[in-house]
């Protein structure tokens, strides 16, 4: 009787190690789509031995625990091949908008060394050459009103499309702060949320170890969300929570999360992040934010400043050879320094509007200002740009394109790279649908069987106990 309702036992044990098995299978599977789940299993393991005088006898089956089958290191290695893939992304999307603000159509494949007429069509390009042009009608037709009225738009136009793609470039950087201090706002939300997965974590895991499996999940899904917008590391500590920690400028650690505490807001300075207690500058070099200041900072900055020395080079050459002496009056305003600033003198219209400095038919300062299409200037010589304008434009404009297409290059080497990485770690933490299915048929043989087992036991002591002896 003792061994029939010791195997009884050891039956409803294994029955029971088998079900939960069976639930994790199909949780597994319920999961397959969900790319923030570790595949999970369950731990068998003998419940030990009793010596009877039959010899050493099992006590039966019982699962243990479940274990998540995860790879830290490859966990970890995704976090930073997100956060590269963050920042190029970021820095093509930015660099677009920026493109978009030229209106113009840029081809990349131009080389900025050769500034080709081709680099660039349309937008600020297109009205420079109809500026200069207007200058060439009217050295043509002096006295023609109608040529006249023709400049004064074309050069409204030009002085226009300055202010409009200086404006515009300016907003792309103000956007872009504006996107920073949105992804710092989710930075601090992340960090609450991962300090407060950590606090939960801790206490299931004081006295099992390996626990709060769907909690780990759900922090591992936060620390690669935080990595799309900030660099930092992890360090495990105890009770199965982590820390998170920076760097500044001399490679020491600024913690931004100690257990279940945040030690200090991360902050955007204007120029760069502040985090910890006492607040530190740190180290970004990738993700979200390292991205938008690469842009805003880099090639949107460098074609702002390209902007301005051709708008500098254009007002004091075309004033220089439409008021030789210096005596009259000038084309464009003398505060006409930068894109933005660049603009008309006061009082020119088509009756002070001169072409030349002599009869009514004298066209020589017309000639002069169209000589400076062709003209090529050269910062050697005092000037502040080198080639012609339409060239010094084009290469500005290429450098925009080509640091566009280096970053749209490199966003999608990283994004192959991310992926890889990715497949690396989903054969081993992903849900197989064939593997899961296979478990699921052999949990529920092993079932069945430990069923049948427990059948025939309780046929056993139902003769025992209800017909022996009748």
């Amino acid at each position: 009787m003792s061994g029939l309702f010791t195997t009884l036992n050891s039956s409803v044990k294994a029955l029971n190690a088998h079900s939960r098995a069976i639930e994790t299978a199909g949780k597994n599977l319920a999961n397959v789509n969900n790319a923030a789940y570790a595949r999970q299993r369950v731990i068998y393991g003998d419940r030990g031995t009793v010596v009877t005088p039959e010899g050493a006898q099992s006590l039966g089956l019982e699962a243990l625990g479940v274990q998540q089958l995860r790879d830290t290191l490859l966990d970890r290695q995704v976090t930073r091949e997100i956060a590269l893939k963050s920042m190029f992304e970021t820095e093509q999307s930015a660099l677009e908008r920026a493109e978009a603000g030229l209106g113009q159509n840029i081809d990349r494949s131009t080389a900025a060394s050769a500034a080709g007429s081709n680099a660039s069509t349309g937008g600020l390009a297109a009205a420079i050459d109809d500026f200069f042009n207007a200058f060439q009608g009217l050295a043509a037709r002096p006295t023609d009103a109608g040529e006249r009225q023709t400049l004064l738009q074309k050069a409204a136009i030009l002085v226009d499309r300055f202010q409009l793609t200086d404006g515009r470039l300016a907003q792309a950087q103000t956007d872009i702060d504006t996107s920073i201090a949105n992804d710092v706002s989710e930075v601090n939300r992340l960090l609450s949320t991962i300090a407060d997965l950590n606090a939960q974590i801790g206490r299931i895991e004081i006295g099992n170890p390996g626990g709060a499996i769907d909690l780990r999940d759900q922090r591992q899904a936060r620390i690669e969300e935080l990595s799309a917008k900030i660099p930092f590391e992890v360090r495990d500590t105890t009770d199965g929570q982590v820390g998170l920690v920076m760097r500044d400028a001399a490679n020491a650690e600024v913690v931004l999360v100690d257990l279940a505490t945040v030690t200090g807001p991360v902050t955007f300075t204007g120029t760069g992040l502040t985090a910890g207690s006492p607040a530190t500058a740190v180290e970004i070099s990738s993700g979200s934010i390292r991205g938008a200041l690469n842009a805003r900072d880099g090639a949107i900055q460098t074609l702002r400043s390209d902007l301005d020395l051709l708008a500098r080079q254009l007002a004091t050459s075309v004033n220089a050879a439409y008021n030789p002496a210096g005596a009259g009056s000038n084309f464009f305003a003398a505060t006409s320094l930068t894109a933005g600033s660049l603009r008309l003198e006061s009082g020119l219209d088509s009756l002070s509007l001169r072409a030349g400095t002599g009869s009514a038919g004298d066209n020589s300062l017309a000639l002069a200002v169209a000589g400076l299409a062709t003209k090529s200037f050269a910062t050697a010589g005092g000037d502040v740009i080198d080639g012609t304008l339409g060239q010094h434009y084009a290469r500005a404009v290429s450098n925009l394109g080509q640091a566009l297409a280096s970053a749209s290059a490199r966003a999608e080497d990283q994004g192959n790279i991310e992926r890889l990485v990715r497949t690396q770690r989903d054969s081993v933490s992903g849900v197989s649908l064939d593997e899961e299915m296979a478990d699921l048929v052999r949990y529920q043989r092993a079932f069945q069987a430990s069923s049948r087992v427990f059948s025939v036991v309780d046929e056993l002591l139902d003769t025992v106990v209800n017909r022996l002896g009748r």
